[in-house]
């Protein structure tokens, strides 16, 4: 990518457009093409050529999506899978109709076997029964990866896929509803500590572990992948290293500062047992990652309730 090269972001209001938005204009890229989802419906098909056509983009971040945590993900599982699925379809494809010359396409870890051997390598893609509560939601993230790595195949195209681990930093989702798990136990220690209540409410038995991995540490790599990497393979973004829920609630409270008890609520589901990337492969194309989970969660808590 030049500096003045024509950039579209779709999504760049969500938490990694935002970052992706954040990472380009630091590096001196300021001939971005954005669009709100009121002024440009992805899922609408003939909007979508219409503003290809218009615009003629260069270059495309496709980090658009509807997403959710796990009661999000099994609530609205038909909404999941067309919404993605469309958004995905047309962005792609006219992406190759009007020759642009490189696309990354943000997937996600939850596309892996619910049971895959830990770390999870990108070869395990495809080998295995997936988590039930995000099962439309991964199978649209699926056929992303498939649609990025056949265009490719068969009309030469340049696009590339990247699945990003847990992600959590500035624009995350604070909606109790449908916030994945980081914001969501920040939200509520906070509120806890702020109404001065005895306990806290977490799902689960605490026992899942995840992997976690700051927004601009993503939008860093999203931006060195899309300088420096070409190939089907779909790259795994993370840390290398996970903790457990119960262990990410203690760390939660300690930066909160709440003082209460945490009340594990076992009835509610714990989705898959372990969820860690291999990250060999981004390491050997020369990215790391480089902010730490407690600085990270103490930065987003400061930026986001303490101000």
């Amino acid at each position: 990518m030049q500096k003045e090269s024509k950039i579209y972001v779709a999504g760049h209001k969500g938490m990694v457009g935002s970052a992706i938005i954040r990472k380009l204009q630091k590096e001196g890229y300021h001939n971005l093409v954005l669009k709100t989802s009121k002024e440009l419906d992805l899922t609408n098909q003939q909007g979508v050529i219409s503003f290809f056509k218009k615009e003629q983009p260069e270059y495309v971040f496709l980090a658009a999506a509807k997403v959710g945590g796990i009661e999000a993900n099994n609530t609205y599982r038909a909404q999941f899978l067309y919404e993605n699925l469309m958004i995905q379809n047309n962005v792609i494809h006219q992406s190759y109709v009007h020759n642009v010359k490189k696309l990354l396409f943000l997937a996600s870890s939850c596309i892996y076997p619910k049971l895959a051997p830990q770390p999870i390598k990108e070869a395990y893609l495809l080998t295995g029964e997936l988590e039930a509560t995000n099962e439309p939601y991964a199978i649209a993230k699926i056929a992303g990866i498939k649609l990025c790595e056949n265009y490719n195949k068969q009309y030469g195209c340049n696009f590339i896929s990247v699945m990003p681990t847990n992600l959590y930093g500035p624009n995350d989702n604070y909606n109790l509803k449908n916030a994945h798990v980081l914001p969501a136990l920040l939200r509520k220690f906070h509120e806890a500590k702020s109404n001065n209540a005895n306990t806290v409410e977490v799902w689960g038995t605490g026992t899942p572990k995840r992997e976690f991995l700051h927004v601009d540490d993503l939008a860093t790599a999203c931006f060195h992948l899309m300088q420096t990497y070409q190939g089907n393979v779909a790259v795994n973004i993370g840390t290398g290293s996970d903790v457990s829920i119960k262990e990410l609630a203690e760390l939660i409270k300690k930066i909160t500062g709440f003082k209460g008890n945490i009340v594990w609520n076992t009835s509610k589901p714990d989705g898959t047992p372990r969820k860690m990337l291999d990250v060999g492969l981004i390491h050997s194309l020369g990215w790391k990652h480089s902010i730490d989970l407690e600085a990270g969660i103490e930065e987003v808590y400061r930026d986001k309730y303490i101000k």
